[in-house]
């Protein structure tokens, strides 16, 4: 496996961060907390998901970053010969494989199974060989004996051989409960046997009965047969006679209906006839009716508009009223323009004198205050020197003679009443300055006359200009108001000639006495007009009634004639009623007889083949006892099998663990040497898989921690290149994080070399570590910073040679400027 680069968005606290990964000796430097284990972090959480990710997946997100900001990874790498990208976020993941346009998988499951599946290594087994987190080489100290043999069986892909031996016990185990199963199962031979002979006998039995039941039901047909031609003209007869007795009974009450509609015609008919009298006599009273009710609209028009007149004069009066209004507040409002202007002109002269005013109290104050604070940090200042200087003479005084001299230490002996005589000069003066200080202080507690004269002055300014201001919003009010009734009054005088004009347009002349006569005239011959309507009715009805009364008297003359000929058709029927009764007691017996024979024919028919379907059981019963035995001789040679593999898996276990440690006890022991400087040659496994450091070919007995950290590394090491050796695990990729915590500086080179040494197996190697002197042995620096403003890990890809031709530039620059210095110094 081979890295190629990495993105990370919103990342813990990587924001944006793009890091390309070359071949060689990667160091990712930077101080504790810059985020550089994060990198480690993003490069497992993209191959193996959340399981690989530190805490929950809430605190994945940056901390800065919006609710539903993006939280992106992308890594792109290099395996068997193709090249993966694999983009994976919260809730979504991608898996491209060699530049296509499309994913290979599409989910968060399905990436991470296939990338397990890819690299071969589940991911606490990928954390464990190639990926050396931080804090975790003494890995193997915290195991028992037994789970270290088992966590190296697992890594060098021995543990496979455990797994196929537990999934060929498990097959064998499930080989044995299904020949149980079967065993259990399998039915009687003899049982079988007996079965097939009674469903072969049952067979023929039923044969014979379902043959006896068909000659009965045929002879059972032959009898109805014969019944039938009689039986049908019979049922004829009958039901002719029934349908005319029901044609009969239908129109006898048509009939019926028929009379008595034609009397209800006959009573329309003669009341339409006495309605063409009266409407005669009510064309008489009603011959000035329209002309009235015309001349009624007209009278009911004039009253509308004698309203109409009315309301425009009221509206003439009000208009009239609102123009002297409004021309009275006109005159008082003519004289605000000037009002404004000498208001103005005496707002500004008092706001000037306001001004002057603050000025005025505000320079007063600020001396004040000045004043006040100087003498109050003065008395402060006097007040800790009079302590120190009262301390010191008291420790003077104490220690006598013996007491140091404050200027050159030695002790004072005879001049000790001399220093003391000093410190209280000393002393008397500051408590004289600090009780001039003192009363100073107290005189300046009070607000000074000057100070509250100054402010009275300004208060009484303020409100002159107050009251100026309101002054001057009143008159702009006037002058608001002033435009808004110039505005009314031309509205009212357009109002009050639009009113003249449309009141001399109504008519004149209406006489409210003639149109209350007009009108009781036409509400008394209303009813009768309405009355004459509805005579009218009946009047235009009259013809179609007589019309409707001849069809009626004629259908009546049909239906009686139709009556009697059914009469006549029904009695030249002739049915006796006791032949037909016999007739249908025979049919009756005939046809339950035809039911019985059908009902044994089916009996007889399901017997027969309940019998074949026993036979066919009997001989499936057969056949499966045939397969079980099959199968069964077959699990047999199957469990003989998988006892044997399971023989084999074991010896081969046990001999693969009898020659790892060894083997990587030698490898470690080559490590070892290189890293101190062959002090100590030699590391062994014992048989509890604990490590043992050699020194002269003794176990020592006691090791620090710095040569622990030591041993664990060279022992991960060792075990990492078994795996690339035997495993068949062509990695080519070694992450160390943070493993040079407890080394001195030269063991810290040496086993940068080692790393160096071992490139022809692991091309590429990454270590994190945040002790810049690492960066002298590697080929590439990632420099890794965390900025305190923006929250955000901040990463500078810097080359290892770039960085050894800068650094001597600056030596260089260093030289020339110190070189500089000493000639100008000269």
């Amino acid at each position: 496996m081979r890295l190629n680069s990495l993105r990370l968005v919103n990342f813990r606290q990587h924001a944006e961060t793009h890091v390309v990964f070359d071949t060689g000796i990667i160091g990712i430097i930077g101080a504790n907390g810059s985020g550089k284990t994060t990198i480690l972090e993003a490069i497992a959480w993209a191959l193996y998901g959340n399981a690989a990710a530190r805490g929950t997946r809430d605190s994945i997100r940056h901390a800065r970053a919006g609710a539903r900001a993006p939280v992106r990874v992308e890594l792109d790498f290099e395996l068997a010969g193709h090249r993966y990208r694999v983009v994976r976020g919260l809730t979504n993941a991608e898996l491209f494989l060699d530049g296509a346009s499309q994913p290979i998988a599409n989910s968060i499951t399905a990436v991470t199974e296939v990338l397990q599946r890819r690299l071969g290594m589940t991911r606490s087994e990928f954390f464990n060989t190639y990926f050396t987190g931080q804090k975790e080489l003494n890995v193997m100290a915290a195991m028992g004996p037994t789970e270290r043999a088992q966590f190296l069986s697992r890594v060098l892909g021995y543990e496979k051989l455990r797994t196929a031996q537990g999934l060929t016990r498990d097959r064998r185990r499930l080989i044995g409960a299904e020949m149980q199963g079967l065993a259990g199962g399998m039915p009687d031979a003899e049982s079988v046997a007996r079965s097939l002979a009674e469903a072969r006998t049952r067979l023929a039995d039923a044969d014979i009965r379902n043959g006896e039941a068909v000659d009965a039901r045929m002879r059972a047909e032959r009898v109805r047969a014969e019944l039938a031609p009689r039986w049908e003209v019979a049922g004829k007869d009958r039901e002719r006679i029934r349908q005319l007795d029901s044609d009969r009974a239908l129109l006898e009450g048509e009939l019926t209906g028929a009379r008595r509609e034609a009397e209800r015609l006959r009573a329309e008919l003669q009341e339409a006839q006495l309605a063409v009298t009266r409407q005669a006599e009510l064309a008489v009273s009603l011959a000035s009716f329209a002309t009235l009710r015309q001349e009624l609209a007209l009278l009911d028009g004039m009253a509308r508009e004698e309203g109409r007149r009315q309301t425009l004069e009221q509206s003439v009066a009000q208009v009239s009223a609102d123009r002297g209004r409004l021309g009275e507040r006109l005159q008082k409002l003519e004289s605000a323009p000037e009002l404004e202007l000498e208001s103005l002109e005496q707002l500004n002269v008092a706001r000037e004198a306001l001004a002057a005013a603050e000025v005025a109290a505000e320079e007063l104050r600020t001396t004040w205050v000045r004043d006040r604070q100087e003498a109050e940090t003065r008395r402060d200042s006097l007040l800790r020197q009079w302590r120190e200087l009262k301390q010191q003479r008291d420790q003077v005084a104490d220690l006598g003679p013996e007491s140091p001299c404050p200027t050159c230490t030695r002790p004072l002996g005879d001049n000790l009443a001399g220093v003391l005589e000093m410190l209280d000069e000393q002393l008397e003066t500051v408590e004289v300055d600090g009780n001039y200080f003192k009363d100073r202080l107290q005189q300046l507690s009070g607000t000074p006359q000057a100070v509250a004269d100054a402010d009275e002055a300004r208060r009484a300014r303020q409100a002159e200009v107050q009251g100026l201001e309101r002054r001057l919003a009143r008159i702009q009010a006037a002058l608001a108001e002033l435009a808004q009734v110039k505005a009314e009054l031309v509205e009212r005088d357009s109002r009050f000639e639009a009113l003249g004009l449309e009141l001399a347009k109504l008519p004149a002349g209406y006489d409210a006495r003639h149109h209350a006569e007009r009108k009781a005239e036409v509400d008394r011959l209303t009813p009768l007009e309405h009355e004459s309507s509805r005579l009218a009715v009946l009047v235009d009805r009259a013809p179609r009634l007589a019309t409707e009364l001849a069809a009626i008297e004629e259908r009546i003359t049909n239906v009686s004639a139709r009556v009697q000929l059914i009469s006549a058709e029904r009695a030249g029927i002739r049915l006796d009623e006791a032949g037909f009764q016999e007739l249908r007691m025979q049919v009756e017996a005939a046809e339950v007889a035809v039911r019985h024979a059908e009902l044994v024919s089916v009996q007889a028919a399901g017997e027969l083949a309940a019998a074949r379907k026993a036979l066919e059981s009997a001989e499936r019963d057969e056949l499966e006892l045939k397969r079980v035995q099959q199968r069964l001789a077959a699990l047999k040679s199957d469990r003989r099998l998988h006892e044997e593999l399971d023989r084999s898996f074991s010896d081969l276990r046990t001999d693969l663990n009898f020659q790892l440690r060894p083997e990587l006890s030698e490898i470690a022991s080559g490590f070892l040497a290189e890293l101190t400087d062959s002090r100590y040659a030699e590391l062994e496994l014992d048989d509890q898989y604990n490590v043992v450091v050699l020194e002269d070919g003794i176990p020592k007995p006691v090791i620090s921690g710095g040569e622990e950290d030591l041993a664990n590394l060279v022992l991960r090491l060792a075990i990492s290149q078994l795996i690339a050796e035997r495993a068949g695990q062509n990695f080519s990729l070694l992450v160390l994080d943070e493993v040079f915590g407890s080394l001195d500086e030269a063991r810290r080179l040496n086993v940068v070399e080692l790393l160096r040494r071992i490139q022809d197996r692991f091309e590429q190697i990454i270590l994190i570590t945040h002790i810049e002197s690492v960066r002298e042995g590697v080929d590439h620096v990632v420099e890794v910073k965390y900025d305190e403003e923006t929250g955000s890990s901040v990463v500078h890809q810097v080359d290892a040679d770039a960085e050894l031709v800068l650094a001597g530039a600056l030596v260089s620059d260093a030289l020339e400027f110190g070189g500089s210095s000493v000639e100008d110094e000269s």
